[in-house]
């Protein structure tokens, strides 16, 4: 079964059940679906941040979205848990499972290339202030020739933050937004994102909310019952569709089959 390729982010909150996503992502992968994985590690780095005695701290912007602000030591914690433990339990799970996976953080082969940002507004008590020590970024470039060359060869590429600044420094980078960029770039079929909830919310945390579907010319307009970290998915979203992927599907992981459930509509499908 040889049809386009799909790009799946999966979340880093409590309750992901990695081990299933691996499993279908083996099954799928060896009926010739070509898959690429984008994961996080967020509540992971929260607890290792917290055990190092250097706890995370959220910067809350206008808007409404907030972000992890990042020093040098909190990245170097970032890498060590995104790019360490995270991305090689997902590796050694798809090894388990006879795929031949393949881990690289968005520095490697600059897999994840954008523009630091300078200068982050935040708000605190209510006034607008303004760090530059802050290293994080968004991500412009996808190094599509890398992960074709893996793809062609057999393997399956499992990506993660952080990205590298074209000044060639590490920065923290939204995973889901990087995901999105990959689906655009690869010019995928589809972009599942995967998380501890069934889709997006109308009423959150009520499951029994689930918005079905949402026309693509219509995203931004969800933002409205996004809470959290669903605010970047949900953007993430809205960038795949205007760059042309064919559906975006939000969905849960922490089922049996997850990638496949969400193949097939279960969730929060915007096309």
């Amino acid at each position: 079964m040889e049809d386009g390729l799909i790009v799946v982010k999966v979340g880093g909150s409590e309750g992901i059940d990695y081990a299933a996503v691996a499993r279908d992502a083996a099954a799928l992968w060896k009926q010739g679906r070509r898959l690429i994985l984008v994961h996080g590690g967020s509540a992971e780095t929260n607890r290792i941040a917290e055990a190092l005695g250097h706890p995370p701290v959220f910067l809350e912007h206008p808007g409404g979205l907030t972000s992890r602000l990042t020093d040098r030591k909190t990245l170097e914690i970032f890498e060590m848990v995104y790019a360490g433990k995270m991305n090689k339990l997902i590796v050694e799970l798809l090894q388990r499972e006879g795929v031949n996976a393949v881990g690289l953080s968005g520095l490697d082969g600059r897999v994840f290339e954008g523009r630091r940002k300078k200068a982050v507004k935040y708000l605190e008590n209510g006034k607008l202030k303004v760090r530059r020590d802050n290293l994080t970024g968004s991500v412009e470039k996808v190094n599509t020739g890398l992960l074709n060359l893996l793809l062609g060869a057999g393997y399956l590429p499992v990506l993660t933050p952080p990205a590298i600044s074209y000044e060639g420094e590490a920065m923290n980078t939204d995973g889901d937004t990087a995901a999105a960029q990959v689906a655009v770039q690869m010019k995928a079929e589809a972009l599942l994102l995967l998380s501890n909830v069934p889709g997006l919310l109308a009423n959150f945390p009520d499951e029994s909310s689930l918005i079905a579907e949402i026309p693509a010319d219509r995203v931004e307009d969800s933002m409205a019952f996004a809470q959290g970290r669903m605010k970047k998915k949900v953007l993430g979203a809205a960038d795949a569709v205007k760059g042309g992927v064919g559906r975006v599907v939000f969905g849960d992981a922490r089922v049996e089959a997850p990638i496949t459930r969400a193949l097939a509509g279960v969730g929060t499908v915007v096309r």
